[in-house]
């Protein structure tokens, strides 16, 4: 039997975006958080930089915004820059009355103040951070928070299928009504229903061979709204961490960018520094230049990682300021106190996504995106550091404005149907999943990586095109599992970058391709967005 539930919002993901609004609906509404392992189990829990605002007299609004904007490539939406720039303080403050304890240092006059420290991109210090565990402990706070409060429903292990939506259920007006979803521990599928759905489901970085993120970070809430109608803004732009430690069992361990904004040097194997030839800001430069200025020396030389050292400051103050990525490190043999660090990029971060307005709403009534699985204009082509955080708390609490504002007038949805394996059976090819997935993040990393041509994308397309053709093929004839979910998503938003990146002829942020080398100075800058139904390609509407 299907099991049936139903609340008056659900929100898929359990990070910093989606734990953060299910703590501000909680006392008005009947919450539902899934979460495809346990609740930790996401992006934030591993961010280590920090969150940036504005607390320095020093700083100001308007130097954030620049800062983004430039960092942007003059991508970025001025507007929702600077919605999320002026709302980013009082996020912070009310992180810390949840009990995130950041780090705080003495003023003069005995007052206990945020440390800000500084990242790539940015003027000033205007990074609130806990140590080198920012997100760490932002996800352990909340989490804390969630599993204290009574009326939130925590579905920890279940994976979100697909959107169900009035106009699947035969009704005219269409709306998002809830998700089917698949019970990992029991192989159930259940049906969930609400008045309100909120995809906070994190990006797609592994699409890619190699990823900073964890292995969840699978695509699955762009892919649904794209299956659901919604359009996708922007799938070129995919940000590529450029110092992940170089060692077979470390997993892409991420070395967090404050290493660089304290002063870390990027050297090549002979112990020579290089950024100089690649940009005047040298190591602080923004993360698609230094990304690409690694790939490049790499190429260049024919080796297999370059080195990031901080082995010249004091190792109190390493042990200070990076405890975490210092122990990691020693667990793999590296001692950041006395030797520089192998490293390489990988994949990091989705700058595009389900296009959103700043109430977090997308195309289908009803469904809502907030954080990294949303495009809000806030990134542009190159996401600065430490905005990511930011931007899941902002919109958070402005979506979460919106529902208690729409809560009271939005009915409960209809009846929702079981989910029919009346025709399905169980799968004896499992290693066709296994190989697909292989395959698929592989030639994704060689044609669709950090530098990009015309003749790979189109290599690239043809086979996620018959992936994609095999991958249906396999899901409508045997029952369904976590990996086959994951990889039919990964194949859909595979399929979503690889067609903005044929789209984008030029070089812009984190796009970058030897066919167009350089910026289209010629023609105002656009965004690139896909409608479903004919992949026609469209400017952002005014004043959405």
């Amino acid at each position: 039997m299907t099991g049936h539930f139903a609340f008056d919002v659900l929100i898929i993901g359990s990070g910093a975006a989606g734990l953060s609004l299910a703590l501000r609906l909680a006392e008005h509404a009947k919450v539902a958080v899934l979460a495809k392992g346990p609740l930790s189990e996401g992006s934030t829990n591993y961010a280590q930089g920090g969150v940036s605002a504005v607390f320095d007299a020093a700083d100001s609004i308007e130097s954030h915004i620049q800062d983004t904007l430039i960092a942007g490539a003059d991508l970025c939406h001025e507007g929702a820059v600077r919605f999320t720039v002026e709302h980013g303080p009082a996020s912070i403050r009310w992180l810390s009355e949840q009990g995130v304890p950041f780090t705080l240092e003495a003023r003069d006059d005995g007052s206990r103040e945020y440390h800000l420290t500084r990242e790539g991109g940015h003027s000033h210090r205007r990074v609130v951070h806990a140590a080198d565990a920012t997100g760490r402990a932002i996800q352990t706070t909340l989490e804390e928070r969630a599993r204290a409060c009574p009326t939130l429903r925590l579905f920890e292990n279940h994976v979100a299928v697909d959107l169900v939506t009035t106009r699947k259920l035969g009704l005219t007006d269409n709306r998002c009504v809830g998700a089917y979803v698949l019970d990992r521990d029991s192989g159930r599928i259940e049906v969930i229903a609400a008045r309100f759905v909120i995809l906070a489901s994190g990006g797609a970085s592994r699409v890619y061979l190699y990823s900073s993120n964890p292995d969840g970070s699978t695509g699955d809430g762009i892919a649904m709204a794209w299956r659901a109608g919604c359009r996708i803004a922007n799938m070129e732009f995919m940000q590529f961490h450029p110092t992940c430690l170089y060692h077979p069992a470390a997993k892409s361990f991420l070395i967090t960018e404050a290493v660089r904004g304290e002063g870390g040097h990027l050297l090549l194997p002979d112990g020579t520094r290089f950024m100089e030839r690649f940009d005047p800001r040298l190591e602080l430069a923004p993360r698609d230049i230094v990304a690409r200025a690694i790939d490049h020396e790499m190429k260049r030389l024919g080796v297999p990682c370059l080195y990031l050292d901080i082995s010249h400051k004091p190792a109190a103050f390493i042990e200070e300021h990076f405890p975490n990525v210092l122990a990691t490190c020693l667990d793999y043999g590296f001692d950041m106190r006395r030797e520089p660090l192998p490293i390489v990029p990988a994949a990091h971060y989705t700058c595009g996504g389900v296009m959103t307005d700043f109430a977090g709403h997308t195309d289908l009534p009803g469904l809502y995106a907030v954080g990294e699985v949303a495009f809000t204009g806030l990134h542009g082509a190159n996401r600065m550091a430490s905005n990511s955080l930011l931007e899941c708390l902002v919109f958070a609490a402005s979506a979460g404005q919106d529902i208690l504002t729409r809560l009271a007038d939005v009915p409960p949805p209809p009846p929702l149907p079981d989910w029919d394996e009346s025709r399905v059976t169980d799968s004896d090819e499992e290693v066709v999943v296994s190989h697909n997935w292989l395959e698929l993040r592989r030639f994704m990393w060689d044609y669709v990586g950090i530098v990009r041509t015309d003749k790979r994308l189109a290599r690239a397309r043809h086979r996620v095109e018959l992936l994609l053709r095999e991958i249906d093929e396999y899901y409508g004839h045997f029952r369904i599992s976590a990996d086959v979910i994951e990889l039919r998503n990964l194949a859909q938003v595979a399929e979503l970058i690889i067609r903005c990146a044929l789209a984008r002829q030029e070089s812009r942020g984190l796009h970058y391709t030897l066919d167009y080398p350089d910026t289209d100075t010629a023609h105002p800058p656009r965004d690139t967005v896909l409608v479903p139904g004919n992949w026609a390609l469209a400017e952002r509407m005014p004043g959405w």
